[in-house]
């Protein structure tokens, strides 16, 4: 029998970001995917084999959980390329979509798959047979609605097997994937306990333990804002909203479309703009660097606008808060025009991570921390100390 495999996924609206096994293996793919045939021209299979499999993800899922069974999917790279490219909409749960699950089950088999894991998953005949102990999440909304629990047991009571088609080094491998544990954070509560937690569950920031904090957590699609106090995450007052900056990314796509006639893969390529160290909103155009910043300051300004709307009437809500933190993939992109507005404004004691990764592998990294103390606890049943395990409860 195969062993478990620990893997801790975010299934962003912008990227999948995964932690696998002792955290050795990391992946973030861009969540984008493209429906395909599965006689998907090749020149040569020696010049396909030269190529990373991250640029060339192409699979056929089959899992009951899915609507669209047997379906056959570019992913990533190769989706945000193809003309027929699908990014997850602006009002979808993301519980309920294919396209969630079909990069989930893409990375877990990207993971299974490497040569790195074959002393742990079974393979039979190219079949590899791969168990996790799976940590992820859905946003708050979601989960205070009760999506969470129909997502869980979908996902536990089936086998989900992915085939390699035309994918670099992999092809005609098939792996089949089953958990034998699952959890489904609140994605508010997974940022708190990155915020004051390490690795081993022991508390990291005394500062924070205490403070009554709001999180802002900005994603492509949704926002979530948790409250907590006296260590807890108070579930009545957290709320989420269906507004991110996918939307605010794909007036940014069109309108360059339209102005300067450059065509951007995907949302991800327009947020790597925004964000990027050198040479930031900038774009090239014919060979010439061309500024973009007249187009990304109205958008951004707009939807940062927003944004501290929802901080504000979350502040005079909890009005004994001492501090909020931005979190997440949008707050990256919307930083800027969020301190602007506060410093005019309000001038609300707020915080963001400057380091960039680190506010958007928050969720992953999360996720990793819960589920490998679950898995220590649980599965592996290695001794674990017991200090602070209590200081903070969901």
């Amino acid at each position: 029998m195969s062993k478990s495999r620990i893997a801790a996924v975010d299934v962003g609206n912008d990227s999948l970001k995964g932690l696998f096994g002792k955290a050795e293996y990391e992946l973030n793919i861009p969540n984008v995917i493209a429906r395909d045939r599965e006689d998907r021209p090749v020149i040569g299979i020696e010049e396909l084999n030269d190529k990373d499999p991250l640029d060339g993800i192409h699979i056929k899922v089959h899992s009951p959980a899915l609507k669209e069974n047997n379906a056959i999917y570019r992913v990533g790279n190769l989706a945000a390329k193809s003309d027929n490219a699908a990014e997850l909409d602006p009002g979808s749960s993301k519980s309920e979509e294919d396209q969630t699950l079909v990069m989930l089950f893409a990375s877990l088999a990207l993971d299974a798959v490497r040569e790195e894991n074959s002393d742990i998953f079974k393979q039979n005949n190219g079949v590899i047979d791969a168990n996790y102990v799976l940590g992820t999440g859905l946003p708050l909304r979601e989960v205070k609605e009760g999506k969470d629990v129909g997502y869980r047991s979908q996902l536990l009571s089936s086998v989900h097997q992915v085939e390699f088609l035309v994918t670099p080094k992999y092809q005609g491998k098939k792996v089949n994937i089953k958990f034998d544990e699952l959890k489904v954070y609140p994605e508010g509560f997974a940022a708190y306990i990155n915020l004051v937690m390490d690795k081993e569950l022991n508390i990291i920031n005394k500062d924070l333990i205490d403070k009554r904090i709001l999180i802002q957590d900005i994603g492509g699609l949704s926002t979530d804002i948790a409250v907590i106090k006296n260590r807890n995450v108070d579930d009545d007052k957290a709320q989420g909203f269906n507004l991110g900056v996918s939307e605010a990314l794909e007036a940014i796509r069109e309108e360059i479309r339209t102005k300067h006639g450059v065509e951007l893969d995907s949302r991800r390529d327009v947020a790597d703009i925004i964000t990027k160290k050198q040479d930031r909103n900038h774009i090239m155009v014919k060979g010439s660097r061309t500024s973009v910043h007249d187009i990304t300051d109205r958008i951004l300004l707009e939807l940062a606008k927003k944004q501290y709307r929802h901080l504000r009437n979350m502040w005079q809500k909890n009005s004994q808060t001492e501090i909020c933190y931005f979190v997440g993939g949008g707050a990256t992109v919307l930083k800027d025009y969020l301190k602007t507005l506060n410093n005019n404004l309000d001038g609300y004691n707020i915080g963001f991570f400057e380091d960039e990764k680190e506010s958007i592998w928050m969720m992953a990294n999360a996720y990793y921390k819960l589920i490998y103390d679950f898995y220590r606890k649980n599965i592996h049943e290695e001794p674990v100390k017991d200090t602070n395990k209590k200081a903070v409860k969901s």
